[in-house]
């Protein structure tokens, strides 16, 4: 089953995608999500210069060797860049190799763990009160899991909320970086209130979620884990920038607050330390970041070790296509933990046509051959790529700081 072409498809149906479409000879086809969240394009142009002239003609059923061709040929391995090109062939390829064995791509894999995929939604507000209602709603929907995302007395711009009630959250929102104000005394001071109160209102069976966004040193967020232990959170996620991954021994000597880190990681190797000496206890890697279904899974079974679970990142940055395959693995995976959602416009549900659906709090996969999500390249057409970047952020000194 050799590979005739290759082709890349970007679309902005609200947010930006970049598709890449793998076609063999005999006509099957699998499509692979090449996203990266203001880095587009230069997975684009890493795509069509050094890899797509690289698979033509090459057996589409050799996933396992066209991985590490691309993998170790590239010599200067990993990287986002490289990572994000590498995962959108390998998971058109199980496309493929799922199609044709005509069967969804979970029994490819090996076959259900569960019948369903807990999910969380964002739960935001530009106060706790507002933030209160969200959670009504979700809950009401059937989550049983929420973030909770609130704004901070004296920090005009904060993430993961939107700048009006009601509004969709969209970071990438200029062409290039907005500059935000952070300060860390202040959110310290107002996170435990927001969790107090979510308790206080909702009580002790909502699973709850919090994302710090990097924004910690470690021995503020051993601060934090340890301040919200009443509340018992599911996971605090991302508390510090991970490249030094001792950092997380800190934090684990402080506080029972289960952590989870990941989505930004790219590799196996970002995370051997905190899996082997057992500082985390989610992994969020996606499966378009981090090397396709061939690396992650790598990844998955190397936690499982750990007792460390799943908790794929999910936002709408990342397409159909990832979330398709994503729910394929989330049923298949043993140590699966949680999935986050965050639901699609109508216009990219429209141009990603998929089977899996949502039930209730939960993802339930669809049995179509593959991973069951699709383009519909003439529709895409008509959303022209936007150029779109993710802010930056400075302390109230003026002094640059993580965003």
């Amino acid at each position: 089953m050799r590979i005739e072409r290759a082709y890349t498809v970007v679309t902005s149906p609200g947010r930006n995608f970049v598709t890449l479409k793998i076609v063999t000879e005999s006509g099957t086809y699998g499509i692979g999500d090449a996203t990266l969240n203001g880095r587009e394009m230069a997975v684009v142009a890493y795509l069509e210069e050094h890899v797509i002239p690289a698979l033509i003609g090459r057996d589409a059923n050799r996933i396992e060797d066209i991985w590490h061709y691309l993998y170790r040929g590239a010599y200067w391995r990993r990287g986002p860049v490289t990572m994000t090109a590498i995962a959108a062939v390998d998971l058109a390829l199980w496309d493929i190799k799922a199609k044709a064995a005509d069967m969804p791509l979970y029994q490819l894999l090996g076959g259900k763990s569960r019948e369903r995929v807990m999910t969380y939604a964002h739960c935001t507000g530009r106060d706790i009160e507002s933030c209160l209602a969200e959670v009504e709603t979700h809950i009401k929907l059937g989550y049983r899991a929420v973030r909770v995302q609130a704004g901070v007395p004296g920090i005009p711009t904060i993430y993961g909320v939107a700048k009006r009630q009601g509004e969709r959250y969209e970071p990438a929102d200029a062409e290039l970086p907005a500059e935000h104000v952070w300060s860390t005394e202040k959110y310290l001071n107002h996170v435990p209130k927001l969790f107090a109160a979510v308790r206080e209102r909702f009580g002790d069976d909502i699973h709850l979620l919090h994302d710090v966004h990097h924004r910690l040193t470690p021995i503020e967020a051993a601060r934090l884990g340890k301040a919200v232990e009443p509340y018992h959170l599911f996971w605090l996620e991302d508390c510090v920038p991970a490249e030094n991954q001792e950092s997380f021994r800190l934090i684990r000597q402080h506080t029972t607050t289960p952590l989870a880190v990941g989505e930004v990681f790219n590799s196996i190797h970002d995370y051997r330390e905190l899996l082997e000496n057992q500082w985390i206890d989610y992994i969020r890697t996606p499966l378009s970041h981090g090397g396709g279904i061939t690396h992650v899974r790598r990844i998955a079974d190397l936690a499982g070790l750990y007792h460390v679970r799943t908790g794929f990142h999910g936002p709408t940055d990342l397409s159909p296509v990832c979330l398709g395959a994503a729910v394929h693995f989330d049923t298949w995976v043993p140590n699966f933990g949680i999935q986050e959602h965050m639901p699609h416009s109508a216009e990219t549900d429209q141009v990603f046509p998929h089977d899996y659906r949502f039930e209730d709090g939960h993802f339930l996969v669809g049995e179509a051959p593959g991973h069951g999500v699709d383009i519909d390249e003439a529709l895409a057409a008509q959303y022209p790529y936007k150029r779109a970047s993710l802010p930056v952020n400075r302390l109230e000194d003026g002094t640059l700081w993580h965003w």
